[in-house]
């Protein structure tokens, strides 16, 4: 039983659809396809983001595809703008997703800064978003931690808002972990956390801050061994969120005796 099939907890919702996992993994830096589906079976993930411009889903004729081994029927596929630094180039790459995807209308939009930081460049981010959304898309997209940013993505019609951890790759962990619960204070959709894990205590960081997903791919791909990584993601996930919705108990400056000295015998 994982924590969303508790009765204490709901479904992730995304774009009219429920997800019990509430962790997302990618599907870059796999050894092979086939490493790449037995890292999404351990990790208990249903959805799996896909870069369009570096995975072949049938736009390379001859070349082996990853529908071949990952099936769309199972798992939602999540294309994404990843290697774009423009708006125009993050839109069109999502058009050409839909038309290879028979109309799917559910993206990761990232519009990257640079490539030494990888860091979204907003103001890109913000021109692409509003553009995909008055187009029909369902919108998932990558961002800074900016509280207010965050906000006006929601705002422009976006499903999900996906606020860095660290920098993508990094494996840093979450490292502002206030402005994320400024952005989750504001928020009316999910927000997932994407880029920085670096392993599963990240996750159940995340999860414990009341995220309501994290995304991974570095942290799990690069792993000594990323099938077991991918199992202890979907664990770290799962307790992360029973803790926050556990409640945890409030931070104290001073001891407080697990056994109360009031009403002792002698």
């Amino acid at each position: 039983m994982t924590s969303s099939d508790s009765p204490f907890d709901a479904p992730l919702r995304i774009a009219g659809k429920d997800y019990h996992s509430r962790l997302i993994i990618g599907s870059g830096k796999y050894q092979s396809f086939q490493q790449n589906l037995d890292a999404l079976v351990a990790s208990g993930a249903e959805m799996i983001t896909v870069a369009i411009r570096r995975v072949n889903l049938g736009q390379h004729a001859g070349e082996p595809s990853l529908l071949e081994v990952i099936s769309p029927a199972k798992y939602t596929l999540l294309p994404n703008t990843a290697g774009c630094y423009n708006a125009a180039d993050a839109v069109r790459t999502c058009r050409m997703a839909r038309e290879l995807l028979d109309g799917h209308k559910l993206v990761k939009l990232e519009v990257l800064g640079d490539q030494k930081t990888l860091y979204p460049n907003v103001t890109e981010t913000l021109i692409a978003a509003e553009e995909l959304v008055k187009d029909g898309f369902d919108v998932m997209v990558y961002t800074s931690d900016d509280p207010l940013i965050a906000k006006r993505l929601e705002e422009l019609g976006c499903v999900a808002v996906m606020p860095l951890g660290a920098p993508i790759g990094s494996g840093l962990g979450i490292r502002n972990p206030y402005n994320i619960r400024m952005i989750l204070e504001n928020a009316t959709v999910p927000i997932i956390v994407d880029a920085g894990v670096g392993t599963a205590s990240d996750a159940a960081i995340a999860m414990e801050l009341g995220c309501h997903g994290v995304l991974m791919n570095t942290a799990i791909a690069e792993a000594r061994n990323p099938v077991l990584m991918a199992s202890a993601m979907k664990k770290a996930v799962e307790s992360g969120r029973e803790a926050f919705l556990a409640g945890r108990m409030p931070r104290r400056l001073y001891a407080s005796a697990s056994s109360p000295i009031d009403g002792t015998f002698f």
